[in-house]
């Protein structure tokens, strides 16, 4: 991967454990990050002398470039886009005008993909997909780009929704309604494939393979059926609602299954 399609590599981000597992290219980042259904996003307190402890948050977001040249995600650099109430502790402090260029944050996203069981719990494991932003963020009061990451984010979640729902927002729901802009100054990847890797001496000791099962329980996250809410009105299922089950249960089963398939590095 050339060196202007990814995230630079700084000793913030630099992946030291398992180096080969590593990946800072915008294309493997962002689709981990797009894929989560949950981002973690830490910042520090405002007053550390009484309140040391960070916090944590979980939040919905996806990265996009309401800006850039490039809109692709495997091209260019992107923001990532949170959303919140305007009165939440985040918001708040990062719309606070005495705060220059944001508030520093760090944004974790995991897709857990497998559980690996081995001869011994020492060597049991996971198949994952992670990824580890850090970045300044910023509340968004551009009228024009705030639209852009609400639906951005909408139709993250499930693509269609924000033109099939009552738009555009009001008055009253933008008010309350709050987006984060993460300028990412660094950024990393790492993915775990394959199955489990276990010691030679227990590989080797019959009465331990004759009764230990070892394996791979592949782990995906699914999309059930659409359930009516009691006030719907609408008899069928509208296909972009139908799509988000059809299109993500099979690719994440696949990916899920051919993670395992995957040689072992040792």
């Amino acid at each position: 991967m050339a060196e202007s399609y990814s995230y630079p590599v700084q000793a913030r981000n630099t992946v030291r454990r398992h180096r080969e597992r590593a990946k800072y290219d915008f294309e493997t980042v962002h689709a981990i990050v797009n894929a989560s259904s949950i981002l973690h996003v830490s910042f520090l307190p405002t007053d550390p002398e009484n309140d040391p402890y960070p916090t944590i948050l979980p939040m919905i977001g996806n990265m996009g470039s309401f800006q850039g040249s490039s809109s692709s995600s495997e091209e260019g650099p992107q923001d990532l886009y949170l959303h919140g109430h305007s009165a939440s502790r985040i918001m708040r402090l990062a719309g606070d005008r005495g705060v220059e260029g944001g508030i520093p944050v760090c944004v974790a996203a995991t897709l857990l993909d497998g559980i690996k069981l081995s001869l011994t719990p020492f060597n049991n494991s996971c198949n994952y997909r992670s990824a580890v932003l850090h970045g300044d963020a910023e509340v968004v009061t551009n009228e024009a780009e705030k639209d852009f990451a609400l639906r951005l984010i909408t139709d993250g979640l499930v693509p269609g929704s924000w033109d099939n729902s009552r738009v555009p927002p009001t008055r009253s729901e933008l008010l309350s309604t709050s987006v984060l802009r993460v300028r990412l100054a660094t950024a990393s990847a790492k993915i775990n494939q394959g199955g489990p890797a276990d010691d030679r001496k227990d590989l080797q000791n019959d009465e331990v393979t004759a009764k230990v099962w070892t394996g791979v329980l592949p782990v995906w996250e699914t999309v059930g059926n659409p359930i009516p809410s009691a006030t719907n009105k609408v008899a069928k299922v509208p296909e972009y609602v139908l799509r988000k089950q059809q299109s993500q249960n099979p690719e994440n089963e696949k990916y899920a299954r051919d993670a395992v398939g995957v040689t072992k590095e040792k």
